[in-house]
């Protein structure tokens, strides 16, 4: 599920009306916070991550947790390669002797053509393991260098991870900054104390989706 852009630009709109006082800004401001707010609520929730949706239930969790799961299938990816490998490498060696030695012992004349004819069998079998070792070992090759994604996929999650979250951070804050609740210091009756502190105080301070979800609301929006 992709972030629905089509309240937050309905509201990033500019103002029929050219004012720019305290209420309109803070009135609009307020509507696009809302806006994105529920679009982060609503990302993941597909049936088929439903259980994991419920069992992480914040946004930016989500994406951290997409984020992980991929770093994880990706470190396996590239362990696996790292051990299979060198077996492929010492298959093929063996493989190589093997064949001089048979080849080797077919010189003598005296062997018997029973024998022989195990012998070139066996040469046609290390012939073909060296072929398939050195397939293996391509596509492993190849295995280890798709894991790239990873890098990207995993740093466009994070920025998107992070952009949101200043986003929405930045906006909440304005809303403080041309609220009452930055001259009275209080929110209605049913607002936890906690906010307050946050809103006040502590701008830096991230706020969860909980407490977002409740100063929207104190606020009207």
């Amino acid at each position: 599920m992709t972030l629905d852009t089509t309240n937050i630009s309905k509201n990033l709109q500019p103002s029929p009306h050219t004012n720019h006082d305290d209420a309109n800004i803070l009135s609009r401001v307020g509507h696009i916070v809302r806006a994105l707010h529920e679009s982060m609520a609503g990302l993941g929730l597909s049936q088929i991550l439903e259980q994991v949706a419920r069992d992480i239930p914040d946004t930016r969790d989500r994406l951290s947790y997409i984020a992980t799961m991929t770093e994880q299938a990706a470190e396996r990816v590239l362990n696996a390669t790292d051990v299979a490998i060198p077996i492929q490498d010492e298959l093929t060696e063996t493989t190589k002797f093997l064949t001089k030695q048979w080849h080797a012992t077919l010189e003598h004349a005296a062997l018997k053509s029973e024998y022989n004819l195990v012998a070139e069998q066996t040469i046609k079998h290390l012939q073909r393991l060296d072929q398939g070792s050195n397939e293996t070992k391509a596509i492993l090759i190849e295995i280890m260098m798709a894991q790239d994604f990873q890098d990207l996929t995993g740093q466009v999650i994070k920025k998107i991870t992070q952009l949101m979250n200043d986003m929405e951070s930045q906006l909440m804050q304005v809303l403080v900054d041309f609220s009452e609740i930055k001259t009275t210091g209080t929110i209605h009756t049913n607002y936890n104390q906690t906010l307050v502190d946050h809103s006040l105080g502590e701008s830096n301070t991230n706020i969860n989706q909980t407490e977002v979800d409740g100063l929207l609301e104190s606020l009207g929006f």
